[in-house]
């Protein structure tokens, strides 16, 4: 972690995986990272992430009738540059978000966010390119 990161209120970091953050960035109080030692979590320089955050690296396979929550996975999630994510977002395992990208209060991100993009949304859609 880099010694210019703000951390502005608690947060948690769960699980032994590997957490890497940016020069500059700005962490707002009760963000969650769900950690794994097989998936790592990157979060870019200059980002700013807001309250309430959660990064969920884990998940599950389709399992049987008996027990859908089946075979446990894990996979990264990558945050590029000056990204802004807003208050009590979940980004799921397996996400990259674009460098420039805003991430919209309460989506869920579940698939890949274009670089210079606003996404919003359950599941989160891209809205509009940025400048």
């Amino acid at each position: 972690m880099h010694a210019d990161v703000k951390f502005c209120g608690r947060g948690w970091v769960y699980g032994r995986g590997r957490l890497v953050i940016g020069e500059g960035t700005w962490l707002s109080p009760g963000i969650v990272f769900n950690t794994h030692q097989e998936a790592d979590i990157q979060i870019g320089s200059r980002c700013d992430l807001g309250p309430g955050i959660e990064f969920i690296v884990g998940s599950h396979e389709v399992g049987p009738g008996e027990r859908r929550a089946g075979k446990g996975t894990a996979r990264s999630i990558v945050v590029g540059n000056g990204c802004w994510i807003g208050a009590k977002s979940v980004i799921l395992g397996g996400v990259t978000i674009g460098e420039g990208a805003i991430v919209a209060a309460g989506a869920v991100v579940t698939h890949d966010v274009p670089a210079h993009t606003l996404v919003a949304g359950v599941p989160a859609v891209v809205k509009r390119q940025l400048p």
